[in-house]
């Protein structure tokens, strides 16, 4: 009889802890059955799937057995499963293989080790019956003995890499008789609990002569698409080796889309761990090309936001924090939903390109200090596919997903720090602060796995940042922050991020020191000559930075006033964003072109007094009785009570590593 043992070895660390229960075989690599088993009895199937599901290591045995796998630091036993070929298995044996399982999973040594002690080379000889001979030339006293009858309906292998198997780095693989014959013959490891120190103990019984059996060690074949599905679906780990073959055939088109929406779904409910997340981020990043920006000298620091409504901040922040010394290559997104897009803002300049070539970017970082544009084709090209399939399969919402989505982008830009402004309120992807901070802890925690200095700043959504919504009149608004002017909370916002980069940059030594370059920057006038030099090299109307008004807003303005007297209690974010998508300053698909000049300014912030009558806001439309319907819907927004309400913060937390 000959039989093979095929032994996958694929670890994310050289050295791993023993797995004792199902809820750490969760979190621990572990040994895996392959899907080709059958376990007999339920109990036995539910066990074995969760207490010995890990990732990328697989036993795959053939013949038919009956096996048994021996944890040999704790010494118990779990029993049962076998291949589609064996004999069926009687219910009583059905019985005891099932048992015990629920405290047991084998933990692999290392590859050399266990390809010593096995005898890699095809038919290994085996000597001495099932009480354990030495096999000649095992490494670490590996104990080999083995059984077969004619035709395979039975045997037995012990493969022990000590001689006394409660040795740490130890495994013991017990391959039982098959389960027809097993009831009967009753060769089984058992112990009881109170042996959990002790040496194996082997009940007797008839067991046939060793023959001489052949035993070999391979690579096993990959987990096929639907396995790592299934995986995922399970609850299991994924290797980083197996997360990046996914993502490599889905680019090469041998995934279809269809396998990769479910995969993402798997995702969406069982979630990534950080170390599968940095697989990811890096399996998307490297799906494109890293723009190298080695010729730039200095620390070279982004700032990415999670998205609101009246968001600006990008661009008067580059500049700024340029102007300090920080080298800023940003790459921007468009708007997309209820909130707004840099790219789309910028693009409001007259002749601003952000579809400059790579090789333009780099030469403007290292030239002006800042660029921005949009994502290439060669930037992350997964990660446009991915977010295609999420918009369109309700996961955007992932945070592991979204995690993946941001770092892979920027980490593309050749960065080596990033500020991240998580938002969240109404307003926000992320309602709840515990989700906020969710997404801003892994994003931290992911970035600084991936080698970048990474902080995070939670920052309130509740209402539109500063007064402008829209495109062509957020960017003027942008403009002023520059000249020192500028709505309060646009300019706090601008300084807090803009404080973290220059820390992160090298460039000051605490917040404080930070703030205080950066408004300098502001009364001296070179943050708004590198913002014109930026306009400049990226094809644009550079006046427009010193003279804002240039900007073209829509002709018609539809005033929407107050219906009654008191104080702005709260501004609606969300349905300010979705009336500036009405009228036509977003986008709800990708490929939909906006209107630059049409938008909203905000008349009235929360705290501050109105009267019955008084203009709250005035929409930028071109045409008046569109303008007109849309009134109503942004007067809804506003509310307004007797009292003004407590000031809140802007900034509601910061996260770092």
């Amino acid at each position: 009889m000959y039989f093979c043992l095929y032994w996958s070895w694929q670890v994310r660390h050289d050295a791993l802890a023993a797995v004792r229960s199902p809820a750490r075989a969760a979190r621990a690599p572990s040994f895996e059955i392959d899907a080709q088993f059958v376990y007999p009895g339920g109990a036995s199937s539910a066990i074995l799937s969760s207490a010995l599901a890990s990732a990328g290591r697989s036993l795959f045995i053939t013949g038919g057995f009956a096996f048994n796998f021996i944890h040999a630091c704790s010494g118990q036993s779990g029993r049962g499963f076998v291949p589609h070929s064996a004999a069926p298995c009687e219910p009583d044996a059905a019985g005891l293989l099932a048992s015990d399982l629920g405290s047991v999973a084998a933990r692999p040594a290392s590859a050399a080790a266990f390809a010593a002690a096995v005898g890699v080379s095809a038919g290994a000889e085996s000597a001495g019956a099932a009480e354990g001979a030495e096999s000649a030339g095992a490494a670490e006293g590996a104990v080999f003995a083995g059984a077969a009858e004619a035709r395979g309906a039975s045997g037995v292998v012990v493969v022990d890499s000590v001689v006394g198997a409660g040795a740490p780095d130890s495994d013991f693989v017990h391959a039982a008789p098959s389960a027809r014959t097993r009831a009967s013959a009753g060769a089984v490891s058992q112990r009881a609990p109170d042996q959990e120190d002790e040496e194996p103990v082997m009940r007797t019984g008839s067991l046939p002569k060793a023959p001489r059996i052949g035993l070999r060690c391979r690579p096993h074949m990959q987990r096929t698409v639907v396995e790592l599905i299934a995986a995922k679906r399970d609850g299991g780990t994924l290797t980083e080796a197996e997360i990046a073959r996914l993502l490599g055939d889905f680019g090469k088109g041998e995934v279809a889309d269809y396998q990769m929406a479910a995969f993402l779904m798997a995702v969406f409910f069982r979630g990534l761990d950080d170390v599968e997340t940095v697989a990811l981020t890096q399996a998307m990043l490297h799906s494109g090309s890293v723009l190298d920006l080695s010729s730039v000298s200095g620390v070279k620091v982004d700032k990415h936001s999670t998205g609101g409504v009246g968001d600006k901040v990008s661009i008067c922040l580059a500049p700024l924090v340029a102007a300090c010394g920080v080298p800023v290559p940003m790459v921007s997104g468009r708007g997309l939903g209820h909130t707004g897009g840099t790219l789309d803002k910028l693009e409001a300049i007259p002749g601003f390109r952000t579809d400059l070539p790579v090789t333009d970017f780099a030469r403007i970082v290292g030239e002006v200090g800042t660029c921005m544009i949009g994502q290439t084709k060669e930037i992350a090209p997964a990660d446009k596919r991915i977010y295609a399939l999420r918009d369109v399969t309700a996961t955007v919402e992932s945070i592991p997903l979204i995690v993946a989505s941001i770092l892979s982008k920027k980490l593309a830009e050749g960065i080596d720090g990033l500020v991240l402004d998580v938002k969240v309120g109404k307003g926000a992807f992320m309602k709840s602060e515990e989700r906020a901070r969710a997404l801003a802890d892994k994003l931290v925690r992911v970035g600084t796995l991936g080698g970048k200095k990474v902080v995070a700043v939670l920052t309130r959504m509740d209402a539109p940042l500063g007064r402008a919504v829209g495109n062509a009149n957020e960017t003027r608004e942008a403009l002023e922050v520059l000249h020192g002017r500028g709505p309060s909370d646009l300019v706090e916002c601008t300084l807090v991020l803009g404080a973290e980069m220059l820390v992160l940059g090298g460039q000051a030594i605490d917040i404080p020191e930070a703030t205080t370059k950066l408004r300098e920057a502001i009364a001296s006038g070179r943050a708004i000559r590198v913002m014109e030099n930026m306009v400049a090299a990226q094809g644009g109307d550079a006046s427009v930075v010193a003279d804002p008004a240039k900007l073209t807003v829509a002709p018609e303005i539809v005033e929407v006033k107050a219906a009654r007297s008191g104080f702005v209690t709260g501004i609606d974010a969300l349905a300010i964003g979705l009336a500036g998508v009405a009228m036509g300053a977003g986008r709800t698909r990708a490929d939909q072109k906006v209107d630059p000049a049409v938008g909203i300014e905000i008349d009235r912030k929360p705290g501050e007094a109105v009267a019955s009558g008084d203009v709250v806001a005035r929409l930028f439309v071109r045409d008046r009785g569109a303008g007109l319907a849309l009134a109503e819907r942004v007067v809804r927004a506003f509310e307004i009570g007797d009292a003004a309400p407590p000031a809140e913060p802007l900034v509601v937390g910061r996260i770092t590593a």
